[in-house]
């Protein structure tokens, strides 16, 4: 008996003598643990904060966010509907009502809401755009005043009965009936009321000289909310109000405007519920799997009960001691929780079945725990080590979501053993079972059917390294979120339109000039669809183009001086304007558009006979937006010069840094979810501006982050194990069979991973260690089985320790493979795949190498 063996039958003898106590001691240290995690422990699902600070990339985006703290934390409220007119009216009601809240809602930023574009937006059109609408205003005039002065239904039809007056007499003012098609406008709201259509009429794309027919209109509002570090969810508080508030101004009632949520809070807010829901799934999913197939392959309740307890204890003490050591889980280390289920009740199995195996000797309870506890607890104490081991050589790397993964786990391997190697003895003692064998997997013969399986897989693992190259990393953190989610689904609309989203590089110039210079070379760039700084935002020409707005202030000024007043007519004067308005339009010399007016006009007459809700209702959708657009009118004839110092502050602080430096904005011409054009934009940018950050950056250096810090731990990980198993060994066979099934399985997995299109992410890179941790666990302990049983190790309870420890944790990765979330998703199903190849590998190829190799026998 060595030394191991003495202790481990001096303290389980301990534990069994004093059960009872034990127990309680246990109970009450639990209940305490669990309070300590359940209160201590956060979630971060920031997958930046996954790499370490100190690399270079990450101290450029560091300097980014200190130089303008406003782009952090945002929530971006995204309006979209289909008429602009509505979709402005509604960003103007929902920006009064968020500035009245400032405690709550911080920061409001509404950059197409702001009075100095309203004032200044002539400047911002082309010489040849301003002429042309200069020229159609000029000609609208009349027309104009008229609905200034009236902007009811009978004041539109009035003035459309002129518009068409005048283009009868063939003067050059038909050109406003051309205006954005005013004519086939009114008609298609005509024709929306008649079906049941809630449809308005564009007066902002009218004036424009736009098609005046809904479209889609997206309009971003970007708060900078105060949010609550203490609660789990910072941002849950603002988004609930924020839902309140556009319930409480009805946007869809009132504005046919749809109001949705996306940027950094949002993003991380519905992540984490989608994580926490699809993890609460799979843990009772995972917990009762774990169950059934504890009681199919320890055929005892009260075997399984006294595992299924150690394993609770276990996982709330790893909690416990994950609060401690790291405070706070990210996307990767929140899997700690499957990792221990996985090997705990690997420690569990293995230590209950040889117990079994004991009684089924005839020895007595007590005398049958403690020898248990001496023959297995040495193959424990390894596994506990060795995959403590993997686990902890990823500590060193710049990969820190796994590294606190590392932490978690290694430590929790210790947790799991002392936890097996006392809580389990103390009620296996207390809750006795009558010996009976259920431990034997295969006779002496079983070694037969291994050569030939194991030849086969070993030797599609070794085929399998030819496609190890191209193994796929997506490191692109959009690829881990749901796409059907809001916050996701809104993003990627806002992208489709205004061609900007996340895939956009920034870098800090020391200067506005600088900035200038900068973008001016990085626009030239093939890969770059624009660069631009705070100097973009000052219009070209605009001695010109002031010259020009200026002589349409002379003609519209007057008609726009006198305050308007926003009424609504009688439906005697709406009933008597149409029925005039109708007479007018069947009069043979009028266009087609008037005629098809006309038509829609008498549909509409004879549908609904002159209702008056009717009447009102198309009142309010032909002219309720046109007095705020002719107000925002009246606010462009009063445009002024133009320099950096005239911008409005919070634009200019969006830019330009307290401190002086300038940012430069570059967008790519390619679609960035193309990995090699990602890689081609972004060393082309750096080439320039080498402290260039962003998401392409930070995408593209995680991914060569993250593979070298798996090629460092696995380096680190094969030698500390190896010397550990020599150490105990003193045989390099022994190394080469515990690893051999390890390796076949990796390349397997990855083989999978490249055939079914499966790329490893900041979610599922866990298989790796998982496979160090669990391979490693169960070839110890069959080359220490085979070691000390005379039988052979696949003629003891080993073998069937090792399926049901291992259909546990497939059970467990299998149910999270269930989840909403597409990280933890995906996690489940890489996972599930590779616990499948390792445990076909270790029952497979390594009997088939210790049938060839034999491992000399304990003495």
């Amino acid at each position: 008996m060595n030394i191991t063996e003495a202790a481990l039958k001096g303290w389980i003898g301990f534990i069994t003598r004093n059960a009872v106590a034990a127990a309680v001691l246990i109970a009450l240290s639990t209940i305490g643990v669990g309070y300590f995690a359940a209160s201590q422990i956060g979630i971060n699902t920031n997958t930046e904060d996954m790499l370490s600070p100190d690399l270079e990339f990450r101290k450029n985006a560091k300097a980014m966010d200190k130089a303008f703290p406003q782009f952090d934390d945002n929530i971006v409220v995204v309006l979209d509907g289909a008429n602009a007119d509505l979709v402005a009216d509604a960003a103007s009601a929902l920006t009064g009502a968020l500035a009245k809240s400032p405690d709550i809602y911080g920061d409001v930023f509404d950059p197409k809401g702001l009075a100095f574009f309203a004032k200044n937006g002539f400047l911002y059109l082309s010489k040849p755009e301003l002429e042309s609408l200069v020229a159609r205003l000029n000609d609208a005039q009349p027309f104009i005043g008229r609905l200034w002065n009236d902007p009811t239904l009978p004041g539109l039809f009035a003035t459309l009965r002129l518009i068409l007056e005048e283009s009868a007499k063939g003067t050059d003012k038909v050109e406003i009936a051309a205006l954005g098609g005013v004519l086939k406008a009114t008609e298609a709201v005509v024709r929306a009321a008649i079906k049941g259509e809630r449809k308005s009429l564009s007066w902002r794309n009218l004036i424009a000289g736009e098609d005046a027919t809904d479209g889609n209109v997206f309009r971003a509002i970007i708060l900078k909310p105060r949010l609550d570090y203490g609660s789990l969810q910072p941002g849950g508080d603002v988004i609930d109000r924020l839902r309140g508030l556009f319930a409480e101004l009805q946007l869809e009632n009132n504005y046919q405007v749809r109001a949705r949520l996306t940027g950094s809070v949002a993003l991380e807010y519905e992540e984490l519920e989608s994580v926490v829901d699809g993890l609460g799934l799979a843990g009772v999913l995972s917990f009762s799997l774990v169950i059934l197939l504890l009681i199919w392959g320890l055929k005892n309740l009260k075997l399984a009960g006294a595992v299924l307890a150690t394993l609770v204890a276990g996982l709330i003490w790893t909690a416990g001691f994950a609060a401690l050591a790291v405070g706070t889980l990210n996307l990767i280390s929140v899997a700690f929780a499957v990792l221990f289920i996985g090997l705990s009740v690997d420690f569990g199995i293995h230590y209950t079945l040889r117990y079994a195996e004991a009684l089924g000797r005839g020895q007595a309870g007590r005398d049958a725990l403690v020898e248990a506890g001496a023959d297995v607890g040495g193959a424990l104490i390894l596994s506990a080590v060795a995959a403590a081991m993997g686990f902890l050589a990823f500590v060193p790397t710049d990969y820190i979501g796994l590294a606190e993964l590392g932490i978690i786990a290694g430590g929790g391997m210790f947790i799991a053993l002392a936890a097996n190697l006392t809580c389990l003895p103390a009620l296996l003692m207390l809750m006795p079972v009558a010996g009976k064998n259920i431990t034997t997997w295969a006779r002496k013969g079983g070694y037969r059917w291994a050569r030939p399986l194991g030849l086969v897989i070993g030797a599609a693992g070794l085929i399998g390294l030819v496609l190890v190259p191209q193994v796929r990393f997506d490191f692109d953190p959009l690829n881990l979120k749901d796409r059907q989610s809001e916050s996701v689904a809104s993003l990627f609309d806002l992208m489709r339109a205004d061609g900007g989203g996340p895939y956009q590089i920034e870098i800090l110039a020391e200067s506005v000039d600088h900035a200038s210079r900068l973008a001016g070379t990085l626009a030239k760039l093939p890969t770059v669809k624009s660069a631009i700084s705070v100097s973009d935002l000052i219009p070209s020409d605009q001695e010109i183009k002031l010259e020009i707005a200026e002589t349409l202030g002379f003609t519209l000024a007057p008609s726009l001086s006198l305050e308007p007043e926003r009424k609504r007519s009688s439906h005697k004067d709406r009933l008597a304007a149409m029925q005039e308005f109708r007479k007018f339009l069947d009069r043979g010399e009028n266009s087609g558009g008037a005629q098809n007016l006309s038509a829609a006009l008498s549909d509409f007459a004879a549908k609904f006979q002159g209702e008056p809700d009717k009447l009102q209702e198309l009142e309010l959708r032909l002219t309720w937006t046109l007095i705020n657009r002719m107000v925002e009118l009246r606010q462009a004839l009063d445009a002024a010069p133009i320099n950096i110092g005239a911008l409005p502050a919070t634009l200019r602080s969006r830019q330009i840094a307290k401190d002086g430096r300038a940012m430069v904005t570059v967008k790519p011409k390619a679609d960035l979810t193309d990995r090699t054009a990602l890689a081609e934009f972004v060393a082309e940018v750096r080439s320039i501006a080498p402290e260039a950050a962003g998401s392409p950056v930070t995408i593209l250096e995680a991914g060569r982050v993250v593979v070298a810090a798996f090629v460092q731990a696995a380096l680190w990980a094969f030698i500390a194990i190896g010397l550990l198993v020599l150490a105990i060994t003193r045989s390099l066979r022994e190394i080469g069979l515990i690893f051999a099934p390890l390796l076949v399985a990796a390349s397997l997995t990855m083989t999978v991973s490249v055939l079914a299109d499966l790329p490893f992410n900041f979610a599922n890179v866990i298989v790796l260690p998982l496979l160090f941790g669990l391979g490693i666990a169960s070839a110890i302990h069959i080359v220490m089985r085979e070691k000390s049983a005379d039988t052979g190790a696949m003629a003891t309870s080993t073998p069937r320790a090792v399926v049901f420890s291992a259909l546990t944790t497939i059970g467990s990765f299998a149910s999270i493979s269930l989840s909403g979330h597409p990280g933890t998703a995906s996690m489940g199903v890489l996972l599930t795949i590779a616990i499948t190849l390792t445990l076909v590998s270790t029952l497979t190829v390594l009997p088939a190498l210790i049938a060839v190799f034999p491992v000399g026998k304990r003495a």
